[in-house]
């Protein structure tokens, strides 16, 4: 059987993925190690502060982080992450993330994801690290 690609892997995700359709993400560009998305901060995302809910960008990066590192073509889970929030978003904001490999073994990956807005502005930084199964999709 012939190997999927990236796109044939994180599309297979998507389809199965209630949480971040429930979320809106959309899928920009996606590539071995890659993956680019966006979203836009609805009234349900919003906290007592007006706010989004940090949970927002978490989730979305995490989404980035996922679809990033099972592009690769062997299944990935998250092990450990981290996010650092920089500024907020509010209501009907899009933002974007960006989650590249920074390095890789046989069993390990460590991402950064950028959380931005359109003008670049960082919103929140995040970094994963992931467990590389045997397991190919």
């Amino acid at each position: 059987m012939a190997k999927k690609s990236a796109k044939q892997i994180v599309d297979s995700m998507m389809a199965n993925d209630a949480f971040s359709k429930f979320l809106g993400i959309k899928i920009i560009s996606i590539k071995k190690g890659y993956c680019k998305l966006s979203c836009t901060i609805k009234p349900n995302f919003l906290n007592g502060f007006g706010i989004a809910h940090g949970g927002i960008t978490y989730s979305v990066a995490d989404s980035a982080l996922a679809f990033a590192s099972n592009a690769h073509g062997k299944k990935s889970l998250s092990v450990e992450t981290t996010i650092s929030h920089t500024k907020p978003l509010t209501l009907n904001t899009t933002f974007f993330t960006e989650a590249i490999c920074i390095n890789q073994t046989k069993k390990f990956g460590h991402y950064n994801v950028n959380v931005y807005l359109k003008d670049k502005k960082i919103v929140a930084l995040f970094k994963g690290v992931v467990f590389i199964n045997e397991e190919e999709w």
